[in-house]
């Protein structure tokens, strides 16, 4: 048996290890246990966008539409799997109601306080910690093949300037001076100069060093298998290193979560999205700053010495396999927006699984059931942006404080009531 601990994390992604450094700067004794190793899931290999301006939830208008129209296409960038499957039934008639202007433009303001918060506190990370993970505040831009996707664009900075966000409309001269690298026939871009990106691995796997260093107990290769529950606490941990014992236990697993909130009769609506990326060296003539090519949803990252292409969300439950089809189909659509090198050397081919709530918005608070159980998940592509915000907010959580952002419409209560969450 593990000596008792004030509190337990279960994940070591971002927003696991993001929640040990705030709890471990109060001086919490903590420990932190992961069924892999340190950065192993979708932490590891996605686009590194911190994306401030990312706010627009992935329920909108439209958004399901589109999605029903690429069902039966296999290489589309938002592909959900035909099978038989209850919960994913229930998901997706949830996320048909959240995806109306109203909800939409709720969830936008809520997202945005967290980035803001998140932003502050990414730039105190920089200035207080020796991290090299390669942070560089160049913002993103946005290309359009279409003039339809354009169209788009100029109404999307009209709603980005309602919440406070700086935007600026280019031209193809202006996206060619910008990105030289990308080909004369665009038909134009949308920057937002206040993101940023880095090497999501530097910054996980640095700071769970340093976080190692200020006395949290990391252990790697220690699968939770179940719990054991005594009048609506979690009194035990039981995994395959052991059992552990703590006052608070944090539930950051991911794409994971629910799997294991079944053991404790709660059901998490959270779906998982298959994403895809693929990291060459970076060629002599490369990209400049993060580009998110809109109509192929293709994301492109330089990333020190590498450049990374990501994209696809596939709706296929726990599922890690490898559709070729897939990367094939998402490189090639980013021809039509870049010139680039066809010898480009590969490094790796990765797939990782983000974790997907049916209205766009993250899982964050404490379980009124289960009374001494944090959950802190639900990020879907936004998990690297907000993990520090994350990660301070359950701090905050843990020491029965008032947190820094508003977190009152983010409990998993707002799906259901008591056990019987869907």
């Amino acid at each position: 048996m593990s000596s008792h601990k004030d509190v337990l994390i279960i994940g070591g992604g971002v927003i696991g290890v993001c929640a040990a450094y705030y709890l471990a700067e109060r001086g919490r004794d903590v420990t932190l246990i992961e069924a892999g190793e340190i950065c192993a899931g979708a932490s590891y290999g996605n686009a590194g966008f911190i994306l401030y301006s990312h706010i627009i939830p992935l329920a909108a208008p439209g958004v399901l539409g589109q999605g029903l129209k690429w069902l039966l296409d296999s290489t589309s960038p938002f592909y959900i799997k035909p099978r038989i499957d209850l919960e994913l039934a229930s998901w997706l008639w949830r996320f048909r109601g959240a995806c109306t202007d109203k909800k939409m433009r709720r969830s936008m303001g809520i997202l945005s306080g967290l980035s803001r918060e998140s932003k502050r506190l990414y730039k105190a990370l920089v200035d207080s910690e020796d991290l090299g993970f390669g942070y560089e505040q160049k913002g993103h831009l946005t290309l359009y093949s279409t003039v339809k996707g354009f169209d788009g664009a100029r109404k999307e900075a009209a709603l980005m300037e309602d919440f406070g966000i700086e935007t600026r409309l280019l031209d193809p001269a202006d996206v060619h001076q910008m990105a030289p690298m990308v080909r004369p026939d665009i038909t134009g871009g949308l920057y937002f100069p206040d993101d940023a990106h880095l090497i999501p691995h530097d910054f996980v796997t640095g700071l769970a060093e340093i976080v190692g260093a200020m006395g949290v107990d990391i252990r790697t290769s220690t699968e939770v298998m179940g719990f054991e529950v005594n009048g609506g606490r979690i009194q035990t941990v039981r995994s395959t290193r052991g059992d552990f014992c703590a006052d608070t236990v944090v539930l950051a697993s991911g794409a994971w979560s629910p799997t294991l909130t079944r053991d404790l009769k709660l059901r998490l609506p959270i779906q998982s999205a298959k994403g895809y990326s693929v990291t060459y060296k970076r060629p002599e003539s490369t990209v400049p700053l993060p580009l998110l090519l809109k109509e192929a949803a293709v994301a492109v990252t330089p990333m020190g010495e590498m450049l990374r292409f990501a994209g696809t969300l596939e709706l296929a439950g726990l599922d890690l396999s490898i559709n070729q089809r897939r990367i094939d189909a998402f490189l090639e659509n980013a021809k039509g927006y870049l010139s680039v090198p066809k010898d480009l050397e590969l490094v790796e081919i990765w797939r990782g699984l983000r974790p997907c709530t049916p209205d766009g918005l993250p899982v964050i608070g404490r379980c009124r059931d289960v009374t001494n159980l944090i959950l802190a998940t639900g990020h879907a592509m936004v998990g690297m942006g907000l993990g520090p915000v994350t990660g301070k907010i359950v701090s905050q959580i843990v020491d029965n404080e008032q947190t820094d952002v508003d977190i009152g419409e983010l409990g998993v209560e707002r799906f259901g009531q008591g056990r019987k969450w869907l």
